[in-house]
């Protein structure tokens, strides 16, 4: 009988939504901009116009390329903090090598992808094989590029071709050609880690590299091509500054990307530790972060404000995930039968009842007919 009464009042229990991270991060988007075009409307100015959805987008597209490949190294319960001088760098490679010719693009835009593979290939091996921290691996990195940016480049350096640079000013309607390539590769991204090998990997070795190290996956090649994914990314992110200025720049590392593009992956709620996340999650997060700064500037913000509001609200995304999951997982022990954290006694055990009784369903709480 107990069992009956239990059955009809979970089937009357209304159902609850259960709303993933990247859902969240969506939701969250759309009430930012909702709070902010009304903030934005009482200063007498639209949102929506063409202007601000180009700025919009023309910042969603440069943060979203190097976020992506963010993505894939902390997948891996790794990071890269290397790849706002990746920018930096492969922007002046980019620039020197088309020197101004528009038959040079190809040579410099794969010019830019080889030396950008290589520095994510080195980080990999030196991580995988020399066993060092991925913080000090690419921390380091990003310093001995550092070093060299500042001794050989005292400014901007290179020529890029008009033709090129129409790949930072051409606009399909309000949408940059940028955020569009951007978005098509965002797309190929979250493909890759849905439909191939390598792909649920990365999740398993996120999760517990160990034992996934012990059911057969080649975790070091993982990793490797998370890296690599990673610079290639940010490789592309240099090509679109290169565009955008019209020479390589040496000073755009100044701009902490590496910072940025690791608050928007978490933001989407990607997990630093790895094995949980995705693309879709970072883009909304990378979004975010583009529609307050947008506003921020229309409203003119102060500058250190709008870091401590940038700040809070990164804060707050990830306390909401925690508790999150740590409610998952007293859920979890709950229906594992361990602690509900709640202080109720586990249901007692049925009660045995000899054979030919004619008691053994009531006993057992079954039909009492």
């Amino acid at each position: 009988m107990t069992q009956s009464v239990d059955v009809s009042q979970r089937r009357s229990t209304p159902k609850k939504w259960n709303l993933g991270p990247t859902e969240l991060v969506f939701v969250a988007l759309f009430a930012i901009v909702a709070v902010s075009a009304v903030l934005v409307g009482m200063r007498g100015a639209n949102l929506f116009s063409t202007g601000n959805l180009i700025d919009m987008f023309t910042r969603s597209s440069l943060l979203g390329f190097i976020a992506i490949g963010q993505t894939f190294a902390i997948l891996c319960r790794s990071l890269d903090l290397s790849v706002g001088y990746v920018v930096a760098l492969t922007s002046l490679i980019a620039a020197t090598t088309m020197a101004g010719q528009a038959d040079r693009i190809l040579f410099g835009v794969a010019a830019v992808l080889v030396v950008s593979g290589l520095i994510g290939l080195a980080n990999g091996l030196i991580i995988t094989v020399l066993k060092v921290n991925p913080f000090i691996t690419t921390l380091g990195m990003g310093l001995i590029i550092k070093g060299y940016l500042d001794t050989q480049y005292q400014g901007p350096s290179g020529d890029v071709p008009s033709e090129f640079q129409q790949f930072g000013y051409t606009r399909l309607g309000f949408l940059p050609l940028s955020t569009a390539v951007m978005l098509v590769i965002a797309v190929a991204g979250i493909m890759f880690l849905r439909k191939s090998r390598t792909g649920y990997h990365m999740f398993a070795v996120g999760g517990n590299a160990e034992v996934a190290r012990m059911s057969g996956i080649r975790t070091g090649r993982v990793m490797i091509t998370a890296h690599v994914l990673c610079s290639l990314c940010a490789g592309l992110a240099g090509l679109l500054i290169a565009a955008r200025f019209g020479t390589g720049s040496s000073l755009v590392y100044n701009n902490l990307y590496e910072l940025d593009s690791i608050a928007a992956v978490v933001l989407g709620g990607t997990l630093l530790l790895g094995g949980r996340g995705g693309i879709a999650g970072t883009i909304g997060g990378v979004l975010i972060l583009a529609v307050l700064d947008t506003v921020f500037n229309i409203l003119q913000v102060d500058p250190f404000f709008k870091d401590v509001l940038r700040g809070v609200i990164i804060i707050a995304a990830v306390a909401i995930y925690a508790r999150r999951q740590l409610d998952r997982q007293a859920r979890r022990d709950r229906f594992n039968g361990g602690d509900d954290g709640g202080g109720a006694d586990p249901p007692e055990p049925p009660t045995p009842v000899p054979a030919g009784s004619g008691a053994t369903e009531t006993a057992q709480g079954g039909d009492t007919r």
